[in-house]
């Protein structure tokens, strides 16, 4: 199998923080605030400390086999044709949430910004750039992230300086209301789309990446970084626009951004929340894209992933646009089905995968 150069552990710690933030930053505040309502900003902090025992688990796994990637280590621990079944599952789950993203994309672009473009021009066209990043390899779009991260945080602080006239603590008052209970219960689905789904990057770590000490260190302070960003999105969102706002609105971060208003002159920036959600939305769709693409061609055993990009790609554009035939379906199936799915594939193969280790290490 043909790899990729390898990248340094700052690059992966980019890729960590790109993907952890990904569609997180417009969609998750809304989702903590329709079940913790004011106590969301809680549910984040906790959702964060979760997130980061998977990340530790995540690990531990990939450091028995340091060379490996995750299709690689299923098909060693269950062996050829058990260890086959499970890796197609993961990466069929792979292209399929490469699709979701997509369709997140066409989406959000098609109600807020393009209302006559036709979604699927818009699919294909992010589609184009993903699969451009993956031909060119890990190393070229690892150091493009090096780049885009810059920008990210350069925006991101631009944002919450000019938003902060507007924050009124009262409306995280009281504090704590709804009990543990459920604020704990509303932050399993900020766990999953942070940290539960970041077993794609198995498929890079740390079998592509130089220096395994400093990189496990980048895993997890990259998904602590981005679980921060996404506190403070959801504090904003909270404090500024309300409970009942934030958790009325699909992407209330966006929103947040038409509040805006420095002397009547700098306001309606709200592209500038767009383009920070691209540029994590992008990252994230190409990592899964990538993962489902090398783990196919691990699976075929097949010397070079770059032939299968261009089938694969296409695969995901119809996929994009026939996966929900709207946003309530959306909604509803990510809530359910969507969770189960990636917490099958994130959490309990891993779980499965620590106790046939045990086992055969055991039995020698």
């Amino acid at each position: 199998m043909m790899q990729d150069v390898k990248i340094n552990p700052y690059q992966f710690l980019v890729l960590v923080i790109l993907f952890t933030i990904g569609t997180s930053i417009l969609t998750v505040p809304s989702a903590l605030a329709t079940d913790a309502k004011q106590d969301a900003w809680i549910a984040a902090i906790i959702g964060t400390g979760i997130g980061l025992l998977i990340i530790w688990l995540f690990i531990t796994i990939a450091h028995w086999f340091p060379h490996l990637t995750y299709v690689q280590i299923i098909e060693k621990l269950f062996g050829r044709w058990i260890g086959k079944v499970f890796s197609a599952l993961f990466v069929i789950t792979s292209l399929f949430f490469a699709s979701e993203l997509l369709y997140y994309f066409g989406l959000f672009l098609n109600i807020h910004m393009m209302p006559n473009t036709p979604m699927v021009v818009l699919n294909i066209l992010m589609a184009g750039i993903v699969v451009m990043g993956v031909r060119l390899g890990l190393e070229t779009f690892a150091r493009t992230a090096e780049i885009l991260i810059v920008v990210f945080f350069v925006i991101l602080f631009i944002l919450v300086v000019f938003i902060s006239p507007e924050i009124k603590f009262e409306n995280i008052q009281p504090v704590y209301e709804m009990g543990t209970k459920k604020i704990v219960q509303s932050s399993i689905f900020y766990v999953i789309v942070s940290s539960v789904d970041a077993i794609v990057l198995l498929m890079i770590f740390p079998s592509v990446i130089n220096k395994m000490k400093q990189a496990k260190k980048s895993f997890l302070i990259g998904n602590l970084i981005g679980g921060i960003v996404i506190i403070v999105i959801t504090i904003l969102c909270v404090t500024v626009l309300g409970v009942d706002k934030t958790a009325s609105e699909i992407y209330p971060s966006y929103e947040l951004t038409k509040k805006i208003n420095i002397g009547n002159f700098v306001q309606r920036i709200e592209g500038l929340m767009a383009s920070l959600w691209v540029i994590t939305l992008y990252f994230k769709t190409t990592l899964y894209f990538y993962a489902s693409v090398l783990g196919m061609a691990q699976i075929l055993n097949l010397k070079d992933y770059r032939p299968l990009t261009l089938p694969l790609g296409m695969i995901a554009v119809v996929l994009s646009l026939v996966i929900y035939p709207n946003v309530m379906y959306q909604q509803h199936w990510d809530s359910t089905t969507g969770n189960s799915l990636t917490l099958s594939i994130g959490l309990f193969l891993p779980l499965l995968l620590v106790v046939v280790y045990a086992i055969r290490k055991r039995t020698g």
